[in-house]
């Protein structure tokens, strides 16, 4: 999922984009005047100021690049980083392959890797939100007519289940916890909500008895006293990635540019990482994540669980390789993937041969 609450966004910001001059990897007059690396010690500055491009809708999985860019982390390295809205990933990959956008946070869902299939040229290169182990940001609820009739995975047979989508990371974390519990699809009653806040009325309501859902909408309903957290998805999809950040194949092929981009924004995570796994500096980044993000209520960021971003930027490579068979077995994949060039850590990997790996 990757962001907590789904909005509409702007696919006709492209085209300001494109008058902003703002579109790929662009030199523009700000020149350094010293040869001095960043207070960290590792790589030097730009010769010549490069502007990155993110198509980015204050999504909480993107505070790796929130962070990064208000600490001063990618204008260290002479980067200056602009962000836009696009309606989902759908719209923003044909822009990202052609290089007019350079980098973007993208759901698993059956349409994304059809569009790879079909040619459209991007790379899958870091972690950008997944659950972590017993805290999952995305996970199930159970309504509270059901906290005595709920209490195994087992318990779900004959409920009314609530998911936003089917061909998509929704419907592989719901796939994943039918087979955890034993039960079949036929065992159950789907019930379709595409909107994660509707969901909320419906479970108070008694319509449905269970709900995949996410943050902050599940503290937030916790609070109201719709439903309570039942489990947590990391029962049974431990790995399960749920965004990815991709890079334009043009991007990728800026390698001084890139590495350093790469290493601001993993900065910019551990940093993340450090606040709400550690209590270090929290405050700090909950101002920053107010600031970006749809979430604006810093005590409400106190009570969620959060996204999990991995401090030194990997994926779990064999889940997405299970999530895009999931959706060809259900019919919803036209066409193959080559995993090993969509897929590429390489960055990650020269980034933290320069920043070091980050220690728990």
């Amino acid at each position: 999922m990757g962001k907590w609450v789904k909005k509409a966004g702007l696919f006709g910001v492209l085209s300001v984009v494109l008058m902003m001059g703002a579109c790929s990897p662009k030199e523009v007059t700000k020149p350094v005047t010293n040869d001095e690396k960043p207070a960290s010690g590792d790589l030097a500055p730009l010769e010549k100021q490069a502007k990155v491009f993110i198509a980015e809708d204050g999504a909480a999985s993107g505070a790796g690049f929130y962070i990064a860019k208000e600490k001063g982390y990618f204008e260290d390295y002479n980067i200056r980083v602009d962000f836009a809205d696009f309606a989902n990933s759908d719209d923003m990959l044909p822009a990202l392959a052609a290089g007019e956008v350079d980098i973007a946070g993208g759901v698993s869902t059956a349409s994304f890797f059809n569009a790879i299939a079909q040619g459209i040229d991007v790379r899958i290169i870091a972690d950008k939100g997944h659950n972590m182990p017993g805290k999952s940001y995305f996970s199930f609820v159970i309504g509270n007519h059901m906290v005595d009739e709920i209490k195994e995975y087992s318990d779900f047979k004959g409920k009314k289940i609530a998911v936003s989508s089917r061909n998509s990371i929704d419907g592989y974390i719901y796939e994943e916890m039918l087979k955890h519990a034993g039960l079949t699809e036929d065992d159950v009653e789907y019930v379709h909500i595409a909107d994660f806040g509707a969901m909320l009325g419906a479970i108070d309501s008694g319509t449905i008895d269970a709900a995949l859902n996410i943050e902050p909408l599940i503290a937030q309903g916790i609070n109201k006293g719709f439903h309570v957290r039942f489990g947590d998805a990391t029962d049974y999809a431990p790995e399960s990635q749920i965004a990815m950040v991709l890079a334009s194949p043009k991007f990728m092929a800026n390698e001084e540019l890139s590495l350093r981009f790469m290493a601001a924004y993993l900065k910019g995570v551990r940093d993340y990482n450090d606040a709400f796994f550690k209590d270090q500096g929290k405050e700090e980044i909950i101002d920053i994540m107010v600031k970006h993000t749809a979430l604006k209520d810093p005590e409400l960021w106190e009570r969620v669980f959060v996204t999990g971003l991995d401090p030194n930027g990997k994926m779990f490579v064999d889940d997405i390789k299970k999530q895009y068979e999931m959706y060809k077995a259900n019919g919803a994949i036209r066409g193959e993937i080559d995993f090993d060039k969509s897929v590429d850590p390489s960055l990650v990997e020269r980034a933290i041969k320069e920043i070091g790996v980050y220690e728990d």
